[in-house]
């Protein structure tokens, strides 16, 4: 699978992800300090998953209505850090295909897939 990993998201994901053998683009590689919005739509065009930690991506994508190839908001507290690279490795080979297209939340122990923005 192809993902853009946004500056909040923790590079521990992305080096899992790299070295399973995904595709994986990091704001913080190609265009540190992107606004949001420039973010969410290279994410897009290229059809990459957005993996972030930034709530306001929710907002951008449901009350803003931006068109998105795919958001995974990540919500793990300090505490539960060092199992986050395996937790979404596992999520990606047990439910990738219901990634696409759709902002899904993922918690310690949750994943909520939401419907598909308009």
């Amino acid at each position: 699978m192809v993902f853009l990993a946004d500056e909040s998201c923790d590079h521990a994901v992305v080096r899992a992800l790299r070295k399973a053998g995904h595709d994986v683009l990091a704001v913080s590689e190609i265009s540190p300090r992107a606004d949001d919005d420039a973010v969410l739509e290279l994410a897009r065009h290229e059809q990459r998953i957005l993996l972030t930690e930034d709530k306001d991506f929710g907002q951008l994508v449901y009350a803003d209505g931006h068109a998105t190839a795919g958001v995974l908001l990540i919500r793990y507290s300090p505490a539960s850090r060092p199992m986050l690279p395996g937790a979404v490795l596992k999520l990606i080979v047990d439910r990738g295909a219901d990634l696409q297209g759709r902002f899904v939340v993922m918690s310690p122990g949750r994943v909520r897939l939401g419907r598909k923005p308009k």
